[in-house]
């Protein structure tokens, strides 16, 4: 439509500087792969306890991996006195990126983990932005990660990985090197889990350590490791998930550490596990468990006048799928590790929604937290004392993510980053009392003012089984409504995650929509962002209401734009959007063509290979083989005779969420059935594909198979 603006202008006698702007519009260019892949990727920002800083993490990407850089930038959060913002500058310049940095009390120096030139696995840093070079604090085998300083700043905890029969550091290296040396390579379980991802689970466990520091700026001697010899250790339910770890933070006296951790994870196979709260002093013994029952815990914070501790709670009911709340816990600052913690409140439990990040303002009254939406993810707010919860402000364009809070500034100093399907994310300063951000740090800018990018369109409809459906279209570049589009419809995974108007690399809305396609991006039954019921609504039912309103929604997309050639329409989406794209193949021959990536055609086959089970077992209404309703009704294999849809099936060999023999089954089944088809197997890829060269070959291959199936439409 962008090029029909200038003849617009003209024939109305509209200004100069408005042809100048039409004119800019019509010479705008697509989105290319290289656009999208090489466009700096912005990382969460971290403000400093005084408020005048932030500190973010800037990839460079590149095509060829050893070429690609990342490093800390720092900018300021306020503007000078002139009233200019200071432009980001680059504070660190060496091979390796860093990760989970944080401030000291007085906002001097920050920690951070990177591996840098002889580190075999990531270590700790500390620099001081007085002047010099960071400092690397450790030097462990099993790497160091997540640092967080002690309130006085004298101190460092941090986390790490430790093997069974380990007790010191000197027992980490010298299993390590047994290991390496010995001749034999196999894997032994004795339990669930043993994969995740895509990476097969060793024995290695979370352990949390501390590190004192020799003048605020060295190291004291060798950390100290506070759980590697404590019984919760040594449960067999402890740390299965290996390198995923415990998050946890300082308690307000610096005494000791409380951190989330599960103590039951061996019995993922048959039950819902869970992650509770624990306590552990810093001078030892054992860690002391705060929470209790079959509710889970996470992300524990404190508030700044440290009388109250702050986690993101989730219940476990007979539903799969529940929303996290926040709730408040009451917490004496002399309190002693051990003794008992006082009944939690839950603040969010009217809203609705499940909090994504938070954080606590400095007057430790109230939680400013992100939440999905409707397409979007918005800021909220809550009371602390009271559980008062409201948005903040309404937003028709993009989302915000990890927000934070300077916990020692006297005005608000609310950071975030803001991205939206236009635009890659940056960091931004939110003022609430106007209902708006100012941008910090942003890049990229003159190449996106040559692209053709359009806002993606929400509507709604009401579906035939009475439930209101969010979706947004996106029109291609060089749109003009007097002529016909084919359609193409893309299927979000999840499910329990939402379409949001943000910027995506892995299935980017305007890539797909180059060559001159409509893209309708549809939230169906089990979406986020809609409410707890809403997201629940697909337990017994994975696929069949699903599929339903995504021909549902096409069909009200035609109706409603003209400009949409409903003879043309081809449809696709990866793991659970490759489940319903299997399911339409099972169900519809309405779509001329099919793209299924780390799709399932089995449920029986992907409750039995994939690294997660009791979930699905619980979705789809008993184990496998009470084989109830779903299992029958709702498997596409069942439905093989009825294929028809010409497919293109891709797949990571290393992805063990959505493992490759489902996709083999697929492509059996079509070749079986004479169906022209294609399969595209990444050897070094996972669920996703993330690699730079194989992200260009796959959207290459994923237009080609629209074009071979979507041909332009006859000249009128």
């Amino acid at each position: 439509m962008k090029h029909l603006l200038l003849a617009v202008a003209t024939a109305l006698g509209l200004s100069l500087s408005t042809l100048s702007i039409a004119a800019a519009a019509a010479s705008q260019t697509p989105l290319t792969h290289e656009d999208l892949w090489l466009m700096k990727r912005v990382g969460s920002p971290s403000v400093s306890p005084d408020g005048r800083w932030a500190v973010f993490a800037v990839t460079e990407p590149a095509y060829d991996e050893k070429a690609q850089v990342s490093d800390l930038w720092i900018v300021a959060t306020a503007a000078d006195r002139d009233g200019t913002l200071p432009a980001p500058r680059r504070l660190t310049g060496t091979a390796g990126g860093e990760s989970g940095v944080d401030w000291s009390a007085d906002s001097r120096r920050l920690v951070f983990s990177a591996r840098r030139d002889g580190d075999e696995a990531t270590q700790l840093y500390l620099l001081d932005l007085s002047g010099g070079e960071a400092i690397r604090l450790t030097q462990l085998v099993n790497g160091a990660r997540a640092p967080e300083f002690s309130p006085d700043g004298k101190s460092i905890a941090f986390a790490s990985s430790q093997f069974p029969d380990a007790k010191t550091e000197a027992d980490n290296k010298r299993i390590a090197a047994e290991r390496k040396a010995r001749k034999w390579n196999a894997r032994a379980y004795d339990g669930f889990p043993i994969r995740n991802w895509d990476r097969w689970l060793d024995d290695l466990k979370p352990v949390l350590l501390v590190l004192d520091l020799k003048d605020g700026s060295a190291a004291a001697g060798e950390p100290r490791n506070l759980l590697a010899t404590t019984q919760l250790f040594a449960q067999p339910g402890f740390g299965a998930g290996g390198e995923e770890g415990v998050n946890f933070t300082w308690a307000p006296d610096g005494k000791s550490l409380v951190f989330a951790a599960s103590s039951d994870r061996n019995a993922a196979a048959y039950q819902f596990t869970t992650s509770q709260l624990w306590q552990i002093a810093v001078s030892g013994g054992e860690a002391q468990r705060l929470t209790d029952g079959v509710n889970s815990w996470s992300s524990p914070t404190f508030t700044p006048d440290g009388q109250t501790l702050i986690a993101r709670y989730t219940p476990r009911t007979d539903k799969a799928y529940n929303e996290a709340r926040l709730a408040a816990f009451p917490w004496a600052i002399t309190r002693s590790a051990g003794s008992s913690l006082p009944a939690a409140r839950v603040l969010t439990e009217k809203v609705d929604r499940t909090p994504a990040s938070f954080a606590i303002t400095a007057d430790s009254k109230q939680i400013y937290f992100t939440a999905e939406e409707a397409g979007h993810e918005k800021l909220f707010v809550t009371s602390i004392r009271d559980g008062a919860t409201r948005l903040v402000f309404d937003m028709s364009i993009g989302a915000y993510t990890n927000v934070t809070i300077a916990e020692r500034s006297r005005s608000l100093v609310l950071l975030a980053t803001f991205e939206s399907a236009t635009r890659p994310p940056q960091v931004v300063r939110i003022d609430p009392s106007k209902a708006a951000h100012t941008t910090l740090a942003s890049f990229d800018d003159e190449r996106l003012a040559k692209l053709d990018l359009e806002p993606l369109r929400h509507f709604w409809f009401t579906s035939s089984k009475g439930r209101r459906i969010h979706n947004m279209l996106l029109t291609p570049p060089g749109f003009d409504p007097s002529k016909k589009y084919p359609l193409f419809v893309v299927i979000h995974g999840g499910p329990h995650t939402m379409w949001r108007d943000q910027w995506v690399l892995r299935w980017n809305y305007h890539l797909l929509a180059a060559p001159g396609y409509v893209i309708l991006l549809t939230n169906y039954s089990g979406s986020t962002g809609f409410g707890e019921a809403a997201a629940q609504t697909i337990q017994g039912d994975p696929l069949r209401t699903a599929g339903e309103e995504l021909n549902e929604a096409a069909d009200i997309a035609i109706r409603d734009h003209a400009y949409i050639d409903a003879t043309r329409q081809c449809a696709g989406g990866a793991s659970y959007g490759g489940h319903l794209a299997n399911w339409l193949q099972a169900t519809t021959t309405r779509y001329r063509c099919l793209i299924s990536h780390a799709g399932l055609i089995n449920l029986e086959s992907q409750w039995g290979t994939s690294d997660t089970i009791y979930g699905r077992e619980i979705n789809n209404g008993g184990p496998v083989w009470e084989q109830g309703p779903v299992w029958r009704e709702q498997n596409p294999i069942r439905f093989a005779a009825q294929f028809r849809t010409p497919t293109l099936v891709t797949v990571g060999e290393r992805d063990f969420r959505v493992p490759l023999n489902n996709s083999l089954e697929y492509w059996s089944v079509l070749q079986r059935q004479q169906i022209p088809s294609r399969l595209l197997v990444f050897p070094d890829e996972n669920h996703w594909i993330l690699k730079g060269e194989n992200s260009r070959y796959f959207y290459s291959e994923v237009h080609a198979w629209l074009a071979r199936w979507l041909p332009p439409a006859p000249a009128n």
